[in-house]
Formats: structure tokens, C-alpha cells, sequence
């Protein structure tokens, strides 16, 4: 069984997204991504300024298993990267949804996270 917190909302495609006091998102991968992929050898994000759409893929993240697209399950323009994740891929293994974070988004439209599954809805999805 997956870890799966009940404060974040979640896409089908396996990223979470967390509202922030600011009104930003952070978005990483869940535990049940990163425990599919294996061992995460290469994260690749975004600029800082790039604007996506939802659906978007924004990165890649390659694993010992594969290279997997990553989509982003809201639109906004990114306001950060997690520059650690270029030196340490592996702490998205360890740390998911803390350290693990791959960017922070200022959402084009403040409710589209809250769209998004919560955590019972994406357990079924997740298996």
C-alpha cells in the first residue's frame, strides 16, 4: 500500500499537488510513482517563468526501470524549481511529498487543485 496523505490532491497520472498559504501549488511525484519507477537516477524540471497548461508534460524523470514524462495537473507559471533534485534524484525516492518536491506553480486558476482527486479517489486509482 502506497502512502497516501489526505491534505494533497492528486492527478491519474501520479503527480500531487499541495495549496500553499500564498496561493502557489507544489507539485511532485506520489510514492506509488516513484516506488513504480524504481531507483531515480535523473530528474529534469523546468525553467523558473515557464508557463504550462494543464496536462502539460513539465519534466522527465528517469529511473534504473525507465523514463517517465511528467504532467502537470494544473496550469500556472513556475516560481521554483527544486534545484536539489539535480544533485540527489534518489531523494524523490526517499521523500516524496517533503524534500522530494519538483516545483511551485502559480496556479492560472486558484481552484483547479481542488478539482483534482483526493486521497480516497486516487487510492483506487493507485490500486
Amino acid at each position: 500500500m502506497s502512502n497516501i496523505p489526505a491534505d494533497l490532491r492528486y492527478a491519474k497520472s501520479h503527480e500531487w499537488v499541495r495549496a500553499e498559504s500564498d496561493g502557489s501549488v507544489t507539485v511532485g511525484i506520489t510514492d506509488y510513482a516513484q516506488n513504480s519507477l524504481g531507483d531515480i537516477t535523473y530528474v529534469q524540471v523546468p525553467k523558473v517563468g515557464a508557463t504550462y497548461k494543464a496536462g502539460d508534460v513539465f519534466g522527465v524523470v528517469e529511473s534504473v526501470k525507465a523514463a517517465s514524462d511528467l504532467y502537470l495537473p494544473v496550469a500556472g507559471i513556475v516560481l521554483a524549481v527544486n534545484a536539489a533534485l539535480e544533485s540527489a534524484p534518489e531523494t524523490v525516492n526517499r521523500a516524496p511529498y517533503t524534500e522530494g518536491w519538483m516545483l511551485r506553480l502559480k496556479p492560472v486558476d486558484a481552484a483547479a487543485a481542488g478539482a483534482l482527486l483526493d486521497a480516497a479517489a486516487y487510492e483506487k486509482v493507485a490500486g
